[in-house]
C-alpha cells in the first residue's frame, strides 16, 4: 500500500449486479435496451429541435443541452456497465474507472445547473413575458450554456484530481455497477476525510444553491400563474413549465439522495437503486415528458416525419 498508484496494477471489481448471477442476461437485456432509448430518444429530440426553426428559441435551446447531457451521462455509465455484466471477473482497470467517475461526474453536474437554469428561462417566459426576448437573448443564452459546461466540468476535475491523490489496494471491491465518486471513495485504501469535506461542502455550493435557485424560480412562477384569471391562459402557462417540473422532480430526488447525505452512510443498496434513477431512468424519460406533453414538439415531429417521406417519394 506505500507503492504509488501508477507503480501497480488496480483493478476495481464491480459487484453491484452480481448478487444475483441467474438474473444476469436480464441485467443485460434491461440496460441495453435502455441505452438504445436514451439514445433514440434525445438524438430524436435534438434532431426535432434543430430542424425546425420555429423551435429555435431559448427554451429549445437548453433542451437540445439537456439532451446532450444524457447521451454523455449514459455513454459515460451503461456501455461500460454491459462490459462488467458480460465479463467472468467483473474488473475494470484503475484508468478505466477514473475516466468514467470524471466524464459521468461531469455530466451530472453540468444537468443539475442546467436544469437551474431552465428554470431560470422559465421564469422570465412567465413572470416577464414582455421583456423575455431582450432578457433570453441569443448572446445570453449562449453564455449562460458556455458558463454551465464549464463549472460542471470543473466541479468534476475538482473531485478527480482528489481522488487520484489517494491510495488504492490492486484490489478493490466497489458495491456499484460503475464507478461514482461515493462508492469509489468508500474502495479507497488511504484516508478520505478530505474527499469527504470536499464533497459535501461543493453538495451544499452546487446542488442546494441550484435547488433553491430552482425553487425560488417556481415559487415566482406558480405564484404568477394563480393571478392569471382565464383558466385557458393559467393552463397554456403551466402547461410551458410541467414538463421541466417534472424533469426536476425525478433528477433531484435521486442527486440529493444519493450526494448530500452523510458521507458515512452506508446504504449501498439504495444508493444503486437512486443512482439508476438519475444515470438511467432520466435521460430515458426526458425525451418522452418533453415530447408527450408538448403540442409544439409532437407538431415539429410531424413535420419532420412527413418531409422524410415525401424526400423518399
Amino acid at each position: 500500500m506505500e507503492e504509488n498508484n501508477q507503480s501497480m496494477t488496480i483493478e476495481f471489481y464491480m459487484i453491484g449486479l452480481s448478487n444475483h448471477p441467474e438474473l444476469q442476461p436480464l441485467f443485460f437485456t434491461i440496460f441495453l435496451f435502455t441505452y438504445i432509448a436514451a439514445l433514440l430518444g434525445n438524438v430524436t429530440i435534438t434532431t426535432i429541435i434543430t430542424s425546425d426553426s420555429r423551435l429555435h428559441t431559448p427554451m429549445y435551446f437548453f433542451l437540445v443541452n439537456l439532451s446532450i447531457l444524457d447521451i454523455c451521462c449514459t455513454t459515460a455509465a451503461i456501455p461500460n456497465v454491459l462490459q462488467i455484466i458480460q465479463s467472468k471477473t467483473k474488473a475494470m482497470s484503475y484508468s478505466e474507472c477514473m475516466a468514467q467517475m470524471c466524464l459521468f461526474t461531469s455530466a451530472l453536474s453540468t444537468e443539475l445547473l442546467l436544469l437551474t437554469v431552465m428554470a431560470y428561462d422559465r421564469y422570465v417566459a412567465i413572470c416577464h413575458p414582455l421583456h423575455y426576448t431582450t432578457i433570453m437573448s441569443r448572446k445570453t443564452c449562449i453564455l449562460l450554456a458556455a458558463v454551465v459546461w464549464v463549472l460542471g466540468f470543473s466541479n468534476s476535475i475538482m473531485h478527480t484530481s482528489l481522488i487520484l491523490r489517494l491510495k488504492f489496494c490492486q484490489h478493490n471491491i466497489i458495491n456499484h455497477f460503475f464507478c461514482e465518486v461515493p462508492p469509489v471513495l468508500k474502495a479507497a485504501c488511504s484516508d478520505t476525510y478530505l474527499n469527504n469535506v470536499i464533497v459535501i461542502v461543493a453538495d451544499v455550493i452546487l446542488g442546494m444553491a441550484c435547488f433553491t435557485l430552482t425553487v425560488i424560480s417556481y415559487t415566482y412562477i406558480i405564484s404568477a400563474i394563480l393571478k392569471i384569471r382565464s383558466a385557458d391562459k393559467k393552463k397554456k402557462a403551466f402547461s410551458t413549465c410541467a414538463s421541466h417540473l417534472t424533469v426536476v422532480s425525478l433528477f433531484y430526488g435521486g442527486v440529493i439522495y444519493t450526494y448530500v447525505r452523510p458521507a458515512f452512510s452506508n446504504e449501498s443498496e439504495a444508493d444503486k437503486v437512486m443512482s439508476g434513477v438519475y444515470s438511467i431512468a432520466s435521460p430515458v424519460l426526458n425525451p418522452i415528458i418533453y415530447s408527450l406533453r408538448n403540442k409544439e414538439v409532437i407538431s415539429a415531429l410531424k413535420k419532420l416525419l412527413a418531409r422524410n417521406r415525401h424526400s423518399q417519394k
